[in-house]
């Protein structure tokens, strides 16, 4: 393709793609389907995704009766700030896992989605962001789709309309998940590969460590 024609081209996709958010606002459901997160304190964004899933924007120490009355166990921040800032609970586990949903990757998605599992194995967990609605959005989209088998449509329905914030943070969310493949995201899931690309600078590190670990001592 000339680049007279692929000009354009690009910019319909970029054009498109921002529009998403305002479409999908546009066609929100008058009423909250059951299967979406339901809410449980709104200073907080706090929702409950599972019975032992719930996604929020960032607590504070006031939020500990709330956190503990939910049973929760482990606290996962997709922040740089550390969490022992607010969380003090002996009994809560604090998990931090920083990225930023406009270089998210694979890798990322399934580091998250892997801590909620292991997480989720031992009791209720919380994951938040400063917001709760971008990066909290996006792997509660991607827990949907990967873990509970929803579609990316009604996954990124309820991303979008679901109430967590300004529909315009949610397109760098939305740009990863149409091109995200699912199948591959499962894959490594359940054989513990830490990216879907053996040429993921994590799978490059683990074949360099297996290999020197393999080397015949001199």
């Amino acid at each position: 393709m000339s680049n007279t024609r692929l000009f354009p081209a690009l910019c319909l996709s970029l054009l498109t793609l921002l529009a998403w958010p305002q479409a999908w606002a546009a066609d929100a459901p008058s009423s909250r389907p059951s299967q979406w997160a339901q809410p449980v304190d709104a200073h907080y964004n706090l929702y409950q995704m599972s019975p032992t899933l719930y996604r929020s924007a960032l607590p504070d120490s006031r939020a500990l009766p709330l956190l503990q009355q939910l049973q929760v166990g482990t606290v996962i921040n997709f922040l740089p700030e550390a969490d022992s800032r607010w969380l003090s609970a002996p009994g809560i586990k604090q998990v931090q896992l920083p990225y930023r949903t406009n270089h998210v990757d694979d890798a990322d998605v399934l580091n998250a989605l892997r801590a909620i599992q292991s997480a989720e194995s031992q009791g209720p967990v919380l994951m938040h962001c400063k917001h709760g609605s971008d990066r909290t959005g996006l792997i509660s989209a991607m827990y949907r789709v990967v873990i509970q088998g929803w579609s990316k449509e009604d996954a990124l329905n309820e991303m979008t309309q679901g109430g967590f914030g300004d529909s315009s943070h949610f397109k760098d969310g939305i740009r990863y998940m149409m091109q995200a493949d699912v199948d591959k995201l499962r894959t490594a899931l359940a054989n513990g590969d830490c990216s879907t690309s053996v040429f993921d600078t994590c799978s490059m590190k683990s074949w360099l460590e297996t290999v020197s670990s393999n080397k015949p001592a001199i």
